[in-house]
């Protein structure tokens, strides 16, 4: 496996919450290298990896494959379509943008702006009170254009330098690619227990995909892999880990202690870069919902750390994607029981 190739092709797919056939379809087929692939009506993908023994406790790693987009909801008389947020997108950068409408057909819009000569002191868009031009008449955008169809910017993942890159949807699809990449390293391995993997649809509508998918798979422990937010010249450190400076191993109430200690032994052991990241309460991640799956899973968030997050100009350092799936790897060999 290529790490930059897996993850270029993970963010070029379209995954809006709620439509995420796109980027589930070839999330399964890179999983398919690894594990037994199904997939449900929900948009979920499940792995099992090799033959699972009664003996063993089940490991489930779990990244969650939809992006943050937008929605239509309405099309003005001019043929303006009114566009609303899917998912908590930042509305700071949506103004000028260049934008893909998911229609009958794939439409290239623009969101709406007024020229700044022509902007009343203070003037800005309201949040919510956002619109897509696609050159198109009311009549003509009925017909190629639905209420409820997504919109998205899609930018292409590119190298700024080195082991940085930038591009959209690397939340969560850099925690994909850390799960693929964790199996890459295990291959041939044996492990301490049998793994199962799920691709969870619509976290960024309520961790919806991983509170149906974790039911199904009942596992006994989860690693739920995510992004969290990267110090750039303005927050306190307190409050963000650093990029490049390793995973970050999440502490919090509704997690398992037990395990955020495990897996920050193991990766002193295995001398793989960590950070911690303290949570107060819940997690705002899928593990909010899997810890509490039937009678109970333990469960930990391993982050990647991400700068500009719901945008679709996301930047991350490939070395934190490599730290989070060398330490699942040496996790799941027993580096350090539990």
């Amino acid at each position: 496996m290529e790490l930059l190739k897996t993850l270029t092709e993970l963010c070029a797919q379209r995954g809006v919450s709620g439509d995420e056939k796109n980027a589930s379809e070839k999330a399964a087929q890179l999983l398919r290298e690894y594990a037994d692939v199904s997939t449900d009506a929900f948009g979920n993908v499940y792995g099992i990896v090799g033959t699972h023994e009664q003996s063993k406790q089940t490991l489930l790693l779990e990244a969650h494959i939809d992006e943050i987009g937008m929605i239509v909801t309405y099309i003005t008389d001019d043929g303006f379509l009114k566009i609303s947020s899917c998912g908590g997108t930042d509305e700071r950068v949506l103004t000028a943008q260049q934008v893909t409408v998911c229609g009958r057909q794939s439409l290239t819009g623009v969101v709406t702006s007024i020229p700044p000569h022509l902007q009343k002191d203070g003037e800005s868009s309201e949040s919510g009170s956002y619109y897509v031009d696609i050159g198109m008449t009311k009549q003509q955008a009925e017909k190629v254009v639905s209420l409820g169809d997504r919109v998205l910017v899609e930018n292409e993942l590119e190298i700024m330098r080195e082991h940085i890159v930038t591009s959209k949807a690397l939340d969560d699809r850099s925690g994909v690619a850390a799960v693929l990449w964790a199996l890459d390293k295990l291959k041939g391995k044996q492990t301490d227990y049998n793994i199962s993997v799920l691709f969870a649809a619509q976290e960024e509508t309520g961790e919806r995909g991983a509170q149906t998918g974790a039911y199904r798979l009942s596992p006994d422990l989860a690693v739920a892999v995510d992004v969290s937010f990267a110090k750039t010249h303005f927050e306190s450190e307190e409050d963000c880990g650093i990029m490049g400076r390793g995973v970050m191993i999440g502490v919090a109430p509704s997690l398992c202690a037990e395990l955020s200690d495990a897996f920050i032994n193991t990766a002193k052991q295995s001398d793989i870069p960590y950070q911690i990241e303290v949570m107060n309460g819940k997690t705002g991640t899928d593990a909010d919902k899997i810890s509490v799956t039937k009678s109970g899973v333990k469960t930990v968030t391993l982050s990647i750390p991400l700068k500009y997050m719901h945008t679709p100009t996301e930047v991350l350092d490939l070395r934190d994607i490599d730290y989070t799936a060398s330490l699942i790897a040496e996790f799941a060999q027993g580096r350090c029981e539990i």
